[in-house]
């Protein structure tokens, strides 16, 4: 019950600042997202009703974990890392190039581009 409203909120947090107009607020929202597919995936594996998931330790229970939807968890957080680098870049040389981070601002030609 826990991880289903850690997910919401940090879904409804993620789709609102992805309709924002800043990049940067962009970047927070995609970062959001991801952390509410890992805490998903990690929901979806059982983990709290389960024990570890190796097996052959003391204390196991007796049904393991699926390590499966903890690879695809790890999956996850390498793709939403790859993700934010590549959104950062392309705010930092945004604000390079328009002077801002606001997407919907039109560029303003060069004076090389006029004549």
């Amino acid at each position: 019950m826990t991880a289903a409203i850690i997910v919401g909120l940090l879904t409804a947090g993620g789709t609102y600042l992805i309709l924002q107009r800043g990049l940067v607020r962009v970047v927070l929202g995609f970062i959001l997202l991801g952390h509410a597919t890992t805490t998903l995936l990690v929901a979806a594996g059982g983990v709290g009703r389960r024990g570890i998931a190796i097996l052959g330790q003391q204390g196991v229970a007796e049904q393991p974990a699926d390590p499966l939807p903890q690879a695809f968890a790890l999956t996850a957080i390498v793709i939403s890392f790859g993700i934010t680098a590549f959104l950062l870049a392309l705010a930092a040389r945004g604000r390079t190039v328009l002077g801002g981070d606001d997407v919907e601002q039109p560029a303003e030609p060069d004076e090389a581009d006029r004549g």
